[in-house]
Protein backbone atom coordinates (compact mmCIF):
# COMPACT_ATOMS: atom_id res chain seq x y z
CA UNK A 1 0.00 0.00 0.00
CA UNK A 2 1.04 3.63 -0.46
CA UNK A 3 1.55 6.28 2.11
CA UNK A 4 -1.25 8.80 1.17
CA UNK A 5 -2.67 12.43 2.64
CA UNK A 6 -6.00 12.65 2.79
CA UNK A 7 -5.58 14.98 -0.27
CA UNK A 8 -4.03 12.07 -2.03
CA UNK A 9 -6.85 9.88 -1.19
CA UNK A 10 -9.20 11.94 -2.53
CA UNK A 11 -7.47 12.42 -5.52
CA UNK A 12 -6.71 8.78 -6.05
CA UNK A 13 -9.95 8.01 -5.57
CA UNK A 14 -11.76 10.37 -7.91
CA UNK A 15 -8.86 9.37 -10.47
CA UNK A 16 -9.89 5.14 -10.14
CA UNK A 17 -13.33 5.93 -11.03
CA UNK A 18 -12.69 8.13 -13.97
CA UNK A 19 -10.45 5.37 -15.38
CA UNK A 20 -13.22 2.62 -15.00
CA UNK A 21 -16.53 4.53 -16.09
CA UNK A 22 -15.96 7.12 -18.28
CA UNK A 23 -19.55 8.86 -17.36
CA UNK A 24 -17.59 9.77 -14.28
CA UNK A 25 -16.74 13.67 -14.64
CA UNK A 26 -15.06 16.18 -11.86
CA UNK A 27 -15.87 20.19 -11.50
CA UNK A 28 -16.30 22.99 -9.64
CA UNK A 29 -14.82 26.54 -9.19
CA UNK A 30 -10.48 26.07 -10.10
CA UNK A 31 -11.01 22.60 -9.69
CA UNK A 32 -10.37 22.07 -13.49
CA UNK A 33 -6.90 23.57 -14.47
CA UNK A 34 -5.72 24.59 -11.12
CA UNK A 35 -6.85 21.21 -9.55
CA UNK A 36 -8.78 23.12 -6.32
CA UNK A 37 -8.03 25.44 -3.65
CA UNK A 38 -6.47 22.60 -1.61
CA UNK A 39 -5.22 20.54 -4.79
CA UNK A 40 -7.73 17.76 -4.50
CA UNK A 41 -8.53 17.61 -8.10
CA UNK A 42 -5.12 18.09 -9.46
CA UNK A 43 -3.58 16.56 -12.60
CA UNK A 44 -7.66 15.43 -13.42
CA UNK A 45 -7.67 17.45 -16.12
CA UNK A 46 -4.25 16.64 -17.65
CA UNK A 47 -5.27 13.20 -17.22
CA UNK A 48 -8.63 13.08 -18.56
CA UNK A 49 -9.23 15.84 -20.70
CA UNK A 50 -11.61 19.18 -20.31
CA UNK A 51 -14.55 17.00 -21.11
CA UNK A 52 -13.51 15.33 -17.74
CA UNK A 53 -12.04 17.90 -14.88
CA UNK A 54 -13.45 21.31 -15.69
CA UNK A 55 -13.49 24.86 -13.92
CA UNK A 56 -17.52 26.10 -13.42
CA UNK A 57 -18.81 29.48 -12.89
CA UNK A 58 -18.68 31.17 -8.97
CA UNK A 59 -22.54 29.90 -8.84
CA UNK A 60 -23.17 27.11 -6.49
CA UNK A 61 -26.92 27.11 -7.65
CA UNK A 62 -25.92 26.68 -11.18
CA UNK A 63 -23.42 23.77 -9.85
CA UNK A 64 -25.82 21.71 -8.30
CA UNK A 65 -28.25 22.61 -11.16
CA UNK A 66 -26.19 21.62 -13.58
CA UNK A 67 -25.03 18.41 -11.55
CA UNK A 68 -28.83 17.52 -11.73
CA UNK A 69 -29.05 17.45 -15.18
CA UNK A 70 -25.84 15.35 -16.12
CA UNK A 71 -27.20 12.69 -13.63
CA UNK A 72 -30.92 12.10 -15.18
CA UNK A 73 -29.05 11.80 -18.15
CA UNK A 74 -26.96 8.91 -16.84
CA UNK A 75 -23.75 10.90 -15.90
CA UNK A 76 -22.29 10.27 -12.52
CA UNK A 77 -21.03 14.10 -11.51
CA UNK A 78 -18.60 14.69 -8.68
CA UNK A 79 -19.27 18.31 -8.28
CA UNK A 80 -16.39 20.27 -5.67
CA UNK A 81 -18.01 23.42 -3.84
CA UNK A 82 -15.05 25.37 -2.38
CA UNK A 83 -15.73 25.50 1.09
CA UNK A 84 -18.97 24.18 2.86
CA UNK A 85 -19.70 27.70 4.18
CA UNK A 86 -20.48 28.33 0.18
CA UNK A 87 -23.01 25.94 -0.45
CA UNK A 88 -26.43 27.89 0.86
CA UNK A 89 -26.44 29.01 -2.48
CA UNK A 90 -27.42 25.36 -3.61
CA UNK A 91 -29.55 24.55 -1.15
CA UNK A 92 -32.55 25.07 -2.88
CA UNK A 93 -31.48 22.60 -5.78
CA UNK A 94 -30.28 19.78 -3.49
CA UNK A 95 -33.77 20.27 -0.90
CA UNK A 96 -35.90 20.81 -3.86
CA UNK A 97 -34.97 18.60 -6.86
CA UNK A 98 -31.83 16.57 -5.97
CA UNK A 99 -33.15 14.47 -3.25
CA UNK A 100 -36.37 14.02 -4.40
CA UNK A 101 -35.86 12.67 -7.96
CA UNK A 102 -35.61 9.28 -7.78
CA UNK A 103 -39.28 9.63 -5.78
CA UNK A 104 -41.27 12.10 -7.68
CA UNK A 105 -40.23 10.17 -10.86
CA UNK A 106 -40.87 6.84 -8.89
CA UNK A 107 -37.86 5.65 -9.91
CA UNK A 108 -37.66 6.27 -13.73
CA UNK A 109 -34.85 8.81 -12.96
CA UNK A 110 -32.53 8.81 -10.78
CA UNK A 111 -29.80 12.06 -8.89
CA UNK A 112 -26.19 10.15 -8.31
CA UNK A 113 -24.49 13.24 -7.87
CA UNK A 114 -21.69 13.62 -5.02
CA UNK A 115 -20.81 17.33 -3.93
CA UNK A 116 -17.65 17.20 -1.92
CA UNK A 117 -16.91 20.05 -0.08
CA UNK A 118 -14.52 21.23 2.81
CA UNK A 119 -15.90 21.65 5.92
CA UNK A 120 -14.62 22.72 9.43
CA UNK A 121 -12.00 25.06 11.38
CA UNK A 122 -8.51 24.30 12.59
CA UNK A 123 -6.82 26.69 10.12
CA UNK A 124 -7.74 29.57 10.75
CA UNK A 125 -10.25 30.17 8.14
CA UNK A 126 -12.26 32.49 10.18
CA UNK A 127 -16.14 32.71 10.31
CA UNK A 128 -16.52 32.37 6.04
CA UNK A 129 -14.20 29.56 6.08
CA UNK A 130 -14.74 27.43 9.02
CA UNK A 131 -18.68 26.20 9.56
CA UNK A 132 -19.55 22.63 10.22
CA UNK A 133 -22.86 22.65 8.34
CA UNK A 134 -23.70 19.19 7.94
CA UNK A 135 -26.49 18.71 10.25
CA UNK A 136 -28.99 21.08 7.66
CA UNK A 137 -28.22 18.31 5.11
CA UNK A 138 -29.16 15.23 7.67
CA UNK A 139 -32.40 17.11 7.55
CA UNK A 140 -33.17 16.23 4.20
CA UNK A 141 -34.79 12.90 3.13
CA UNK A 142 -32.98 11.12 -0.02
CA UNK A 143 -29.54 12.70 0.39
CA UNK A 144 -27.15 10.51 2.47
CA UNK A 145 -23.77 12.42 4.35
CA UNK A 146 -20.40 10.95 5.01
CA UNK A 147 -17.47 12.47 6.88
CA UNK A 148 -14.41 10.63 6.67
CA UNK A 149 -11.45 11.10 9.39
CA UNK A 150 -8.83 9.49 7.61
CA UNK A 151 -7.21 9.17 4.43
CA UNK A 152 -8.19 5.20 4.09
CA UNK A 153 -11.79 5.65 4.95
CA UNK A 154 -12.30 8.86 2.90
CA UNK A 155 -10.73 6.91 -0.90
CA UNK A 156 -13.06 4.30 0.49
CA UNK A 157 -15.77 6.06 1.22
CA UNK A 158 -15.67 8.31 -1.73
CA UNK A 159 -15.33 5.85 -4.10
CA UNK A 160 -18.76 4.02 -2.42
CA UNK A 161 -19.94 7.57 -2.80
CA UNK A 162 -19.47 7.54 -6.46
CA UNK A 163 -21.15 4.35 -7.25
CA UNK A 164 -23.91 4.81 -5.14
CA UNK A 165 -27.48 5.73 -6.94
CA UNK A 166 -28.26 8.05 -4.71
CA UNK A 167 -26.97 11.36 -4.10
CA UNK A 168 -24.22 12.16 -1.65
CA UNK A 169 -23.01 15.38 0.52
CA UNK A 170 -19.53 14.40 1.59
CA UNK A 171 -18.11 16.74 3.53
CA UNK A 172 -13.99 16.72 3.75
CA UNK A 173 -12.39 18.15 7.10
CA UNK A 174 -10.01 20.61 6.26
CA UNK A 175 -7.93 20.32 9.19
CA UNK A 176 -7.19 16.76 8.14
CA UNK A 177 -6.51 17.16 4.76
CA UNK A 178 -3.00 16.84 5.47
CA UNK A 179 -2.44 14.59 8.70
CA UNK A 180 -3.97 14.00 11.75
CA UNK A 181 -3.00 16.56 14.92
CA UNK A 182 -2.80 15.53 18.72
CA UNK A 183 -5.71 17.75 19.91
CA UNK A 184 -3.11 20.43 21.50
CA UNK A 185 -3.76 23.72 20.38
CA UNK A 186 -0.49 25.16 21.49
CA UNK A 187 0.87 22.53 18.53
CA UNK A 188 -1.99 23.56 15.91
CA UNK A 189 0.85 24.81 13.63
CA UNK A 190 3.78 22.93 14.16
CA UNK A 191 1.23 19.62 13.40
CA UNK A 192 -0.17 21.42 10.60
CA UNK A 193 3.09 21.12 8.91
CA UNK A 194 4.03 17.64 9.52
CA UNK A 195 2.38 16.20 6.13
CA UNK A 196 1.62 12.62 7.99
CA UNK A 197 0.30 10.09 5.89
CA UNK A 198 -1.48 6.87 5.86
CA UNK A 199 -1.64 3.58 4.28
CA UNK A 200 -4.09 3.54 1.39
CA UNK A 201 -4.35 1.15 -1.36
CA UNK A 202 -3.65 2.82 -4.66
CA UNK A 203 -5.87 0.10 -7.07
CA UNK A 204 -9.89 0.47 -6.03
CA UNK A 205 -12.05 -0.69 -3.05
CA UNK A 206 -15.16 0.90 -1.03
CA UNK A 207 -16.35 0.63 2.32
CA UNK A 208 -19.84 0.56 2.87
CA UNK A 209 -21.76 3.81 3.65
CA UNK A 210 -23.76 3.28 6.67
CA UNK A 211 -21.05 1.51 8.28
CA UNK A 212 -19.36 2.89 11.68
CA UNK A 213 -16.03 2.04 12.52
CA UNK A 214 -14.40 1.14 16.10
CA UNK A 215 -11.35 2.88 16.16
CA UNK A 216 -10.24 2.07 19.99
CA UNK A 217 -12.10 -0.66 21.80
CA UNK A 218 -12.67 -0.13 25.74
CA UNK A 219 -15.36 -1.02 28.61
CA UNK A 220 -15.89 2.18 30.40
CA UNK A 221 -17.29 5.04 28.32
CA UNK A 222 -18.50 5.30 24.97
CA UNK A 223 -17.27 8.28 22.84
CA UNK A 224 -19.42 9.04 19.23
CA UNK A 225 -17.92 11.62 16.95
CA UNK A 226 -16.39 11.95 13.60
CA UNK A 227 -14.13 14.05 11.43
CA UNK A 228 -12.14 15.55 13.15
CA UNK A 229 -12.78 15.26 16.45
CA UNK A 230 -11.90 11.38 16.46
CA UNK A 231 -8.27 12.26 16.72
CA UNK A 232 -9.38 14.77 19.62
CA UNK A 233 -11.10 11.67 21.53
CA UNK A 234 -8.19 9.16 20.69
CA UNK A 235 -5.61 12.08 22.31
CA UNK A 236 -7.87 12.91 25.14
CA UNK A 237 -8.62 9.29 26.40
CA UNK A 238 -5.06 8.22 25.90
CA UNK A 239 -3.98 11.74 27.78
CA UNK A 240 -6.94 10.43 30.56
CA UNK A 241 -5.89 7.23 30.75
CA UNK A 242 -8.99 6.00 30.70
CA UNK A 243 -11.03 2.46 28.88
CA UNK A 244 -13.27 4.40 26.58
CA UNK A 245 -14.64 3.09 23.47
CA UNK A 246 -14.15 5.13 20.52
CA UNK A 247 -16.65 5.03 17.11
CA UNK A 248 -16.39 7.27 14.45
CA UNK A 249 -19.21 7.33 12.34
CA UNK A 250 -17.88 7.85 9.49
CA UNK A 251 -21.52 8.25 7.51
CA UNK A 252 -24.39 10.54 9.18
CA UNK A 253 -26.64 9.94 7.12
CA UNK A 254 -27.73 6.49 7.34
CA UNK A 255 -25.94 6.10 10.69
CA UNK A 256 -24.72 2.88 12.12
CA UNK A 257 -26.96 2.88 15.77
CA UNK A 258 -26.49 -0.80 15.91
CA UNK A 259 -23.06 -0.55 16.68
CA UNK A 260 -23.85 2.30 18.73
CA UNK A 261 -26.28 1.08 21.14
CA UNK A 262 -24.31 -2.17 21.18
CA UNK A 263 -21.44 -0.26 22.81
CA UNK A 264 -23.54 2.05 24.86
CA UNK A 265 -25.25 -1.16 26.59
CA UNK A 266 -22.06 -2.49 27.41
CA UNK A 267 -19.95 1.08 28.78
CA UNK A 268 -23.22 2.54 29.94
CA UNK A 269 -21.82 6.21 29.90
CA UNK A 270 -21.31 8.19 26.74
CA UNK A 271 -20.43 10.94 24.82
CA UNK A 272 -21.68 12.43 21.68
CA UNK A 273 -19.35 14.99 20.14
CA UNK A 274 -19.03 17.48 17.08
CA UNK A 275 -17.15 20.65 15.73
CA UNK A 276 -20.45 22.08 14.67
CA UNK A 277 -22.60 24.66 17.18
CA UNK A 278 -24.35 23.06 19.62
CA UNK A 279 -27.79 24.33 19.42
CA UNK A 280 -30.09 21.16 16.79
CA UNK A 281 -26.20 19.66 16.10
CA UNK A 282 -26.02 16.02 14.56
CA UNK A 283 -24.79 15.32 18.32
CA UNK A 284 -28.28 16.10 19.60
CA UNK A 285 -29.92 13.12 17.35
CA UNK A 286 -27.48 11.15 18.47
CA UNK A 287 -28.30 11.69 22.11
CA UNK A 288 -32.01 11.46 21.80
CA UNK A 289 -31.62 8.10 19.41
CA UNK A 290 -29.29 6.31 22.04
CA UNK A 291 -31.91 7.56 24.75
CA UNK A 292 -34.14 5.91 22.94
CA UNK A 293 -32.23 2.93 22.52
CA UNK A 294 -30.45 2.04 25.43
CA UNK A 295 -32.04 4.12 28.48
CA UNK A 296 -32.09 1.39 31.04
CA UNK A 297 -28.06 1.10 30.43
CA UNK A 298 -27.37 4.25 30.86
CA UNK A 299 -25.66 5.33 34.05
CA UNK A 300 -25.43 9.03 33.75
CA UNK A 301 -26.91 11.29 31.28
CA UNK A 302 -25.27 11.65 28.03
CA UNK A 303 -22.81 14.32 27.90
CA UNK A 304 -22.77 16.52 24.48
CA UNK A 305 -19.83 18.21 23.36
CA UNK A 306 -19.84 20.62 20.92
CA UNK A 307 -18.69 23.91 19.41
CA UNK A 308 -20.48 27.37 20.61
CA UNK A 309 -23.74 28.79 19.20
CA UNK A 310 -21.30 31.66 17.59
CA UNK A 311 -19.72 32.19 14.00
CA UNK A 312 -16.44 30.57 13.89
CA UNK A 313 -13.97 33.01 15.24
CA UNK A 314 -10.48 33.68 13.38
CA UNK A 315 -8.72 35.19 16.86
CA UNK A 316 -9.89 32.33 19.21
CA UNK A 317 -10.17 29.58 16.73
CA UNK A 318 -8.83 26.68 19.99
CA UNK A 319 -11.54 28.29 22.40
CA UNK A 320 -13.95 27.62 20.06
CA UNK A 321 -12.93 24.33 18.66
CA UNK A 322 -13.91 21.05 21.55
CA UNK A 323 -10.05 20.89 21.88
CA UNK A 324 -8.27 18.23 24.09
CA UNK A 325 -8.84 20.29 27.45
CA UNK A 326 -12.45 20.67 26.86
CA UNK A 327 -12.82 16.38 26.15
CA UNK A 328 -10.36 15.50 28.88
CA UNK A 329 -12.98 17.33 31.03
CA UNK A 330 -15.68 15.31 29.81
CA UNK A 331 -14.56 12.60 30.28
CA UNK A 332 -13.79 13.33 33.85
CA UNK A 333 -17.36 14.36 34.25
CA UNK A 334 -18.57 11.62 32.58
CA UNK A 335 -17.28 9.00 34.62
CA UNK A 336 -17.46 10.23 38.10
CA UNK A 337 -19.76 7.71 39.92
Amino acid sequence: MAKMSMIQSLNSAMDNMMERDPNVLVFGEDAGYFGGVFRVTAGLQEKYGLDRCFDAPINEAAIMAMSIGMAAKGLKPVAEIQFSDYIFPGLDQIVSEMSRLRYRTAGQFTSPVVVRTPCGGGIRGGQTHSMSPEAFFTQIPGVQVVMPSNPYDAKGLLIAAIESEDPVIFFEPKRLYNGPFDGDPSKALETWSKHEKGEVPEDHYSLPIGKADIVREGNDLTIITYGTLVHVAQAAVEAEGVDAEIIDLRTLVPYDIETIARSVNKTGRCIVAQEAPRTSGFAAELAAQIQEECFYALEKPIFRLTGWDTPYPHAHEWSYFPGLKRFSTAIRETLEA
